[in-house]
């Protein structure tokens, strides 16, 4: 196994707070400082394989659930199954509904909770970091997420509400630590969707600071609230190519330095 190779769930079980931009963007941006990545689409609804220009991931014939699957019934994987290259330097496996049906599945088998993580040992040696695109729940897929992941980022809208849904995630993550995955660290809470030009964004994130701060890194990295990001999803590209000099562009390479460092 690549001793380097880390594993990064970008998990909250709130919809809407932008994992998926932040999935694409971070990963491209570590492919961009020549990081060899693979972007993991761990939700059904295939917003990660949509975003990244698969606009119909119901017609993919390998996805996610075709590895998976394999991995329940124990049949042999071939090599690089799935995975699709994409043109900005990641590789993507990507998802579709048929994920739901995996998720079902999950719940009548042995060992349902690492079945994720078996399947990323088989390729972990060929990258250097692998994201973990999560649906906004805490059912089995994301416990099987934060079961193969190393470290997560939490990524956290600039609202009062979003404060409140950290406490049913953060012990979710406490129960997984305990029991499935006692190496699982927290790297930290990146604020998105923010308009610092507001006293309300302000507050909320000095509260965030003051909450949390004592105990997990907050990013330095803010991301601002704004309509290219999210035009990049609909283009199936990053938004160091949609718009480059951006304040979501440089948001996002500050972001990536900090992760990278």
């Amino acid at each position: 196994m690549n001793a380097k190779s880390k594993v990064i769930a970008i998990c909250n079980q709130k919809g809407g707070v932008g994992k998926t931009v932040t999935t694409v963007n971070l990963g491209i941006g570590l492919a961009r400082q020549g990081k060899r990545v693979l972007l993991v689409d761990v939700d059904a609804q295939g917003s990660l394989t949509a975003s990244l220009g698969y606009q119909h991931p119901d017609q993919l014939e390998e996805t996610i659930s075709t590895v998976l699957g394999k991995v329940i019934e124990d049949k042999p994987l071939l090599p690089g199954e799935g995975i699709i290259h994409h043109k900005e330097g990641v590789d993507l496996l990507p998802a579709n509904i048929d994920l739901a049906a995996i998720e079902v599945t999950l719940v009548n088998i042995m060992s349902r909770e690492t079945i994720l993580r078996e399947y990323l040992n088989t390729v972990r040696d060929q990258y250097d970091i692998i994201l973990l695109d999560c649906c906004p729940s805490l059912g089995m897929l994301t416990i099987n997420a934060l079961s193969a992941a190393d470290t997560l980022i939490i990524p956290m809208m600039a609202h009062y509400l979003s404060l409140k849904g950290m406490e049913q995630l953060m012990r979710t993550i406490g129960k997984v630590k305990r029991q499935i995955n006692p190496n699982l660290t927290i790297s930290g809470i990146l604020v998105t969707m923010a308009d610092m030009r507001t006293t309300y964004s302000q507050e909320i994130v000095e509260l965030l600071r003051n909450s949390y701060g004592s105990q997990l890194k907050i990013f330095d990295a803010i991301i601002p609230r704004s309509i290219r990001a999210a035009e990049t999803s609909a283009e199936g590209k990053s938004i160091f190519l949609h718009d480059p000099s951006g304040k979501v562009s440089a948001a996002y390479e500050a972001l990536t330095l900090e992760v990278a460092s």
